[in-house]
């Protein structure tokens, strides 16, 4: 499901693409092309975190975020439908903004990022707790080796540069153990 960007958000995005656009155009008149790549690299990864939610990148924007308010609503959604859904991000930051909208409605979850010391125990809440329908998990560190069968859902909260990466994630939904 593609999502638009909020008002303000797109606003705070055209701003960005510009500065980094005119960086860009500035490294190679300076630098050559050859040079540039860096810039590139970093501009890109920015706007897509902008799109995802320009908090991300600025912790003072205070505008909305038009995938956050589908992705809450796909989730709501899914749980009032007793659906057990896996959301997957490559970035740690998108995961913390949906786990504090959660935190705020009071629904329970499972999370799994690089920083978890006990992964095997974050599964377990997550495969044999009725109250835990929701378990979100880095595409870093929930990529392979996991068992998840309870899921019905996955949600990945932004495209993966490699799609064998998200199919591997998706897969963890599939596996019969």
């Amino acid at each position: 499901k593609y999502c638009d960007l909020s008002p303000d958000q797109k606003e705070y995005y055209e701003a960005e693409k510009n500065k980094y656009r005119n960086q860009i155009l500035d490294v190679i008149e300076r630098d050559g092309l050859q040079k540039s790549h860096m810039i590139v690299l970093q501009g890109l990864t920015k706007l897509r975190q902008v799109a995802n939610h320009p908090v991300m990148v600025d912790p003072s924007y205070e505008g909305s975020s038009g995938k956050l308010e589908d992705i809450t609503y796909m989730i709501h959604n899914a749980l009032g439908k007793d659906h057990n859904i896996l959301i997957f991000s490559q970035f740690v930051k998108h995961l913390k903004l949906v786990s504090n909208h959660l935190n705020e409605a009071n629904i329970p979850f499972a999370y799994l990022d690089g920083s978890v010391k006990d992964r095997q125990a974050e599964v377990e809440k997550f495969q044999n707790s009725h109250d835990i329908n929701i378990f979100l998990i880095s595409l870093k560190a929930g990529g392979f080796g996991l068992n998840l069968t309870k899921a019905d859902y996955v949600f990945l909260l932004d495209p993966w540069w490699n799609p064998a990466i998200e199919a591997q994630a998706i897969d963890r939904a599939h596996r019969i153990g």
